[in-house]
């Protein structure tokens, strides 16, 4: 996990856009988009755009904080899948990323795909089983605002074996890592007590708040659930939630 001093230079600095390794995007899949957008509209005040380009697999909508994109919320085309956010990682070339994955114990579980003209994208599972997704910039480059209230601030990783993961993600995305002016949005830390015992490896998608408790009982009024209680991390204080249809997030107050 990162240090509280790396983690306040973090939060004042922009990371480089076009650095592979780099949180560009999260996106919901969601088996009800309308439900969706009536929970984060009135918790992070997103408004949202219709979104449907040659290649998607189904409904897709751009939410926009300010009229500038920060997230997309995503029908599910089959109810097996998990409803869950999900991030994205900013790469050149994401076939190339994707054979670098295999080569280093991981899975690639969808294989990069276009999006119309707005990107190709691909979803990979690291060594530990923890899912992740690809974004090869097109029409669409990842967000147009982060590190504000409202906006995605910071992927988590809870794995089993820290030190695998530093290896794994470090050998994908040593510069955005751990490079001389890093920024890279993205800790790694122990599944602990704090999450159930049954909890899988997986990435915690951060949004910034304001008021921990405040964006608290809004969770609670539009239908959400409270999953763990506020708690001190070297990057601020964090709580996890799900929205109404289960999918889990944090949030962060830095």
């Amino acid at each position: 996990m990162a240090e509280k001093g790396a983690s306040e230079k973090r939060a004042s600095a922009r990371p480089s856009a076009d650095r592979e390794g780099v949180p560009c995007w999260v996106d919901a899949q969601l088996s009800d988009v309308e439900a969706g957008k009536r929970f984060y509209g009135g918790l992070f005040g997103w408004t949202f755009r219709e979104e449907r380009e040659a290649g998607d697999a189904g409904e897709s909508v751009r939410a926009c904080l300010d009229g500038e994109p920060v997230a997309a919320l995503v029908r599910k085309t089959d109810g097996r899948m998990p409803t869950v956010w999900s991030v994205y990682f900013h790469t050149p070339d994401a076939a190339a990323l994707a054979g670098r994955i295999r080569a280093g114990g991981g899975q690639v579980v969808t294989p990069p795909h276009p999006v119309g003209d707005l990107g190709t994208a691909a979803l990979a599972a690291d060594p530990d089983g923890a899912v992740f997704g690809l974004w090869q910039p097109g029409r669409r480059t990842g967000f147009g605002r982060r590190h504000e209230p409202g906006t995605f601030a910071w992927a988590e990783l809870y794995t089993r074996d820290t030190g695998a993961a530093n290896a794994f993600y470090g050998d994908l995305f040593h510069d955005a890592l751990f490079g001389p002016d890093a920024f890279p949005d993205f800790g790694r830390a122990q599944l602990s007590d704090v999450f159930p015992a049954e909890m899988p490896p997986h990435f915690l998608v951060h949004f910034r708040v304001a008021d921990v408790d405040a964006a608290l009982a809004a969770v609670a009024r539009l239908g959400g659930r409270v999953r763990v209680p506020p708690f001190e991390t070297s990057y601020g204080r964090v709580a996890v939630v799900s929205d109404g249809q289960g999918a889990s997030f944090a949030l962060l107050r830095r």
